[in-house]
């Protein structure tokens, strides 16, 4: 099996912490399976060893299943199911014994790394791994590229960005334990010093390729984001089981207060924006500013306006949903006001989660995670939060260092104080489409983007956000010089 500072190694790449795994076995009708409890505040990774005493060739003792998932109740549920569906189509393929590893199998040859609706037809999947020679070092995926230098990798390969791939999380991808191995000791003799983790599936591929010293991603077409019920998926390994969790009723518009927060110099910019596309759907809107305007109307916080981090203003908005001077409800977005918003489709999304648990949702960064740090919800994209975390987060005492410190990273450190999990959704964005692969927003129903910089915001809202609109409109690359956004 591999050695304790192996796995801790692995654990520092692809979450970012440096920690020691602890393992818990669970007992089912075949077997065991090892599921990893990391004391990570947004993150659980479920480690699963199929390891069999009889099993058709390729052997499935040569694969570990990594299912990359949350703390929060829902996605722990989603995880559970997809650990389900793999063990029994395990069963299925071989007579199971009794026996299973408490941590990575001694003979395995691959690392699979699946997210949780990420569909698995376990079969097809070693067929395609036996395609490769497991001694040697591979890292497979689906294979994702900019086409324009982007903000959110930091303008990386500007002069040919289509040229570097990196994987799509959602098509799984895999690691051959000769490569793993590999990296595990360059962490241990390189400890990771990154400060900021935006997009991991584009710095795991940067860390791997190791300025053109390490490997590049091999295209694997049988590693797929196609639909189940999709015509070309028969052909796929992996699938997804839809473009966005369906659980049920959304919740009512009554239920979703939204704060948008904005500044006189954008009242007569910005504001109008929210005013043609999205704010329509809200029931319950208020705008706060540092000056009150009755044509809008927008409401004086007495928080002056900061030209960096609005910490100030934000904590201001939180403390007045918390006091009863507006309507009570179970749930919190606070926006930018350049932030372009589909609240239908996050009405729907809050219909997963259970708002009498403290949840804080959005678009997850992470801030100096290898050494101790924290992760939390850029406030581009909108950051969601429910009564529960608001009221545990004001009666903590948390506050901001000053007015213009950044409000999503201080929110990040007051929660990773509470030990408090802030939830990551890849459905909100804080940058604009052009910003993202497409192949990556194609088998999405995005909630939001972020910023009007250099595009028109009514067309970007009614291709990408209107109800009715096409899930993957199209977007054409941006030529024109890169400044600061």
């Amino acid at each position: 099996s591999y050695p304790p500072q192996c796995r801790s190694a692995l654990l520092q790449l692809f979450t970012g912490v440096n920690m020691d795994l602890s393992v818990d076995t669970r007992k089912g009708e075949r077997g065991t399976t090892a599921v990893a409890s990391l004391p990570f505040m947004s993150s659980l990774l479920f480690i699963i060893s199929l390891l069999l005493f009889l099993s058709p060739s390729p052997d499935l003792r040569q694969i570990v299943f990594v299912i990359q998932s949350q703390s929060n109740s829902f996605h722990v549920q989603r995880a559970e199911r997809l650990r389900a569906s793999l063990l029994q189509q395990a069963t299925d393929l071989t007579e199971v014994g009794d026996y299973f590893s408490k941590t990575f199998g001694k003979n395995s040859s691959w690392l699979v790394f699946l997210e949780e609706d990420t569909d698995v037809k376990v079969g097809e999947l070693l067929g395609v791994l036996a395609k490769f020679d497991g001694t040697k070092e591979w890292f497979l995926g689906k294979p994702l590229h900019d086409e324009e230098s982007t903000i959110i990798h930091h303008y990386a390969f500007a002069e040919n960005p289509p040229q570097f791939k990196y994987p799509d999380f959602s098509a799984g991808w895999a690691l051959s334990v000769p490569l793993v191995q590999r990296l595990a000791e360059r962490i241990r003799d390189e400890p990771l010093k990154s400060d900021f983790t935006i997009d991991l599936k584009h710095e795991v591929a940067l860390y791997i390729w190791n300025q053109g010293q390490g490997l590049r991603l091999t295209a694997v077409p049988e590693l797929c984001t196609e639909l189940q019920d999709s015509p070309r998926a028969p052909h796929c390994a992996t699938t997804l089981s839809a473009p966005a969790p369906a659980c049920g009723e959304a919740v009512g518009k009554d239920d979703v207060f939204v704060a948008v927060k904005t500044c006189q110099k954008f009242h007569t910019e910005r504001v109008p924006v929210v005013k043609e596309t999205w704010e329509q759907e809200a029931s319950l809107l208020e705008y706060y500013s540092d000056y009150a305007d009755p044509s809008i109307p927008t409401i004086n916080l007495g928080v002056p306006n900061t030209e960096r981090g609005h910490c100030g203003k934000t904590f201001a908005i939180l403390k007045q949903f918390a006091s009863g001077a507006v309507p009570e409800t179970k749930w919190l977005i606070i926006v930018d006001d350049d932030t372009l918003i589909s609240l239908p489709r996050l009405r729907a999304l809050l219909g997963c989660y259970d708002a009498s648990e403290p949840v804080c949702l959005g678009e997850r960064y992470g801030y100096g995670l290898s050494q101790g740090g924290y992760s939390y919800i850029t406030g581009g994209g909108g950051m969601v939060f429910s009564r529960e975390a608001v009221l545990q987060l004001l009666q903590s005492g948390c506050k901001c260092y000053s007015d213009d410190a950044p409000d999503d990273m201080v929110l990040g450190m007051c929660f990773n104080a509470l030990g408090l999990a802030v939830t990551h959704s890849p459905l909100f964005h804080q940058a604009r489409p052009e910003d993202y692969a497409r192949d990556y927003l194609s088998h999405q129903v995005p909630i939001s983007f972020h910023k009007h910089w250099n595009i028109d915001p009514v067309a970007v809202f009614n291709s990408w956000l209107r109800e009715g609109a096409p899930t993957t409109a199209p977007h054409q690359p941006d030529k024109t010089p890169k400044t600061e956004l």
